[in-house]
């Protein structure tokens, strides 16, 4: 009897290692999906906000009037930054690609000031610059207002294409973690379901045989979810001393986020599957027992 009892607990014990392992590796996949949306996310947003667009001034503006401009253009809403070049600046700059001084031949600075902006993510669309355009063309002293539209254009499209397929992929993915878990918990519930008949039979409600399924599964999602998290940190942490610089499209904020929804998703979807499992053993007769 001893060493039947010490094998059911092996038995057991191998169960629940197997759940949270099979259960950590799919929140890892989890984890991976939410990391790439926020980081499609923040990239989309990156490249909005360091797409350019030049205002040339007019040649005869002073450095006052520029100042004046600059102020005035900064407290628009939608600007993200901007950075004014001056005509000696952009001398400088000339004559370091062209390898020569255009003012000596011209016999003066052929070159204009201009104002260099960066947009808010959320204006950074073709509509939308558009009439900021046409509102920075008006002010006095600018000249030309220039962007690169076909740039804005193929950002816009191709982070489009990227946000639908990641959508795509988290649904399947979602689908196919819970059929798996659902497979793993349920299978674990299958190995006790004369149990759950016992208990029935001495009138213990459906309630009072649900909670320990239950707690249970609470319990191993949780575990399940604090591996994925410390296999991903890990995996993460390699990632940020091989490129430091990912920081800016990968923060912890991020991350913070990512382990907050595999934790929350371990949880559930092992309550929730636990809850369906037991349900179906409980709605069960003694004979269907037998036939499963």
């Amino acid at each position: 009897m001893t060493k039947r009892r010490n094998k059911a607990r092996k038995h057991r014990s191998l169960q629940v290692v197997t759940l949270c392992i099979s259960t950590a590796m799919v929140l890892i996949l989890i984890g991976m999906v939410v990391l790439t949306v926020f980081t499609s996310r923040n990239l989309s947003s990156y490249v909005k906000e360091n797409l350019t667009i030049t205002m040339i001034l007019q040649p005869d503006m002073s450095n006052e009037e520029c100042s004046a401009l600059c102020e005035r253009v900064d407290q628009l809403e939608y600007i993200n930054s901007l950075k004014f070049i001056s005509k000696e600046e952009a001398l400088k700059e000339g004559t370091k690609e062209l390898g020569a001084n255009p003012a000596e031949f011209a016999g003066e600075n052929p070159f204009t000031a201009e104002i260099e902006l960066q947009l808010q993510a959320n204006y950074a669309n073709n509509d939308s610059i558009k009439g900021i355009a046409k509102q920075l063309k008006s002010f006095k002293g600018v000249s030309d207002v220039t962007y690169r539209q076909d740039l804005v254009e193929s950002v816009n499209r191709t982070l489009g294409k990227i946000g639908l397929v990641l959508l795509v992929i988290a649904a399947l993915l979602t689908i196919v973690s819970f059929s798996l878990i659902n497979n793993t918990i349920r299978l674990s519930v299958y190995a006790r379901r004369f149990t759950i008949h016992t208990m029935k039979l001495v009138g213990a409600s459906w309630n009072f045989i649900r909670m320990p399924f239950l707690r249970r599964a609470v319990m191993l999602g949780f575990i399940s979810a604090m591996i994925a998290i410390i296999v991903l940190g890990i995996g993460m942490s390699f990632l940020y001393k091989y490129d430091p610089e990912i920081t800016v499209i990968l923060d912890y904020d991020v991350l913070f986020i990512t382990a907050g929804v595999m934790l929350a998703f371990g949880i559930l979807i092992t309550f929730i599957c636990s809850w369906l499992s037991v349900n179906k053993f409980l709605k069960m007769k003694a004979g269907d027992l037998y036939k499963i």
